[in-house]
């Protein structure tokens, strides 16, 4: 399938690594053009050299995304630089699971107001485009009451609160707006990693719970997102596209 995504200009936040990096270089195989952020300037660095070396068109910038002035900033610079806008992505986390008010307030601006500021600052973009879309990254943390309820659990159900609110009140201007929630996904230097070695318990527990007998893979949460982002997925908006093998139990209506 043609997912019609040459050519399009794509905005992806926490483009370095994991799920971030998986959708940055799938997006780059189907021809779009990218911008990307991430904590790390080294990174960012690293990941635009990689992807250039492929002939991919990209972009990007070392930023604290719960930074609004430097948000905003990088939003428009990358759409000038691309020549416009097409495609919003808000991938950053802040991982924050500990009930303490700093994890509140790590969660509300880094997960919830970092997605808000790229929405807003991006929309005159999508709004000129043919194919506008969002895609926010939420967690099934977000539909069920796990070991991350809590700051990290409350503000990623937010996510598809905000972004079926935008489906509704964008749709009469074709601009699309969706939610994936990945299950567990596994990669090297990534959370589950870490719990696996300092966490052994909490890891196996984790494990069993998915009667597939594994975790995901970022480029399987990817594949949902880009699809999500793609002109193919047309006449999908306002959907929380669950990507988790099963482990969750909930019926989604």
């Amino acid at each position: 399938m043609d997912l019609g995504l040459r050519g399009l200009k794509a905005l992806v936040s926490g483009g370095t690594k994991g799920i971030g990096r998986a959708i940055v270089d799938t997006l780059a195989a189907e021809g779009a053009h990218v911008a990307l952020c991430a904590r790390q300037a080294t990174e960012v660095d690293a990941t635009l050299a990689a992807l250039r070396a492929q002939g991919a068109t990209v972009v990007g910038r070392a930023l604290d995304v719960s930074d609004a002035p430097a948000l905003q900033a990088w939003v428009t610079d990358a759409a000038r630089e691309l020549g416009g806008l097409d495609i919003v992505i808000a991938n950053v986390s802040a991982l924050a699971i500990p009930s303490t008010e700093d994890n509140w307030r790590k969660e509300f601006e880094v997960d919830l107001m970092h997605t808000v500021r790229m929405v807003t600052t991006a929309m005159p973009y999508l709004a000129q485009s043919l194919h506008p879309a969002i895609v926010t990254i939420s967690s099934v943390s977000g539909r069920e009451i796990d070991f991350a309820a809590g700051p990290y659990g409350t503000f990623k159900a937010a996510l598809i609160h905000y972004t079926q609110g935008l489906a509704y009140q964008l749709a009469s201007k074709g601009i699309r707006a969706n939610t994936v929630s990945p299950g567990n996904t596994y990669f090297p230097g990534g959370v589950w990693q870490q719990i696996e070695h300092g966490n052994p318990q909490l890891f196996k527990d984790a494990l069993a719970l998915n009667p597939t007998g594994r975790m995901g893979t970022p480029q399987e949460m990817a594949n949902a997102v880009v699809f999500l982002a793609s002109p193919a997925a047309s006449f999908v908006t306002g959907t929380n596209l669950v990507v988790d093998g099963a482990l969750t139990r909930g019926v989604q209506f």
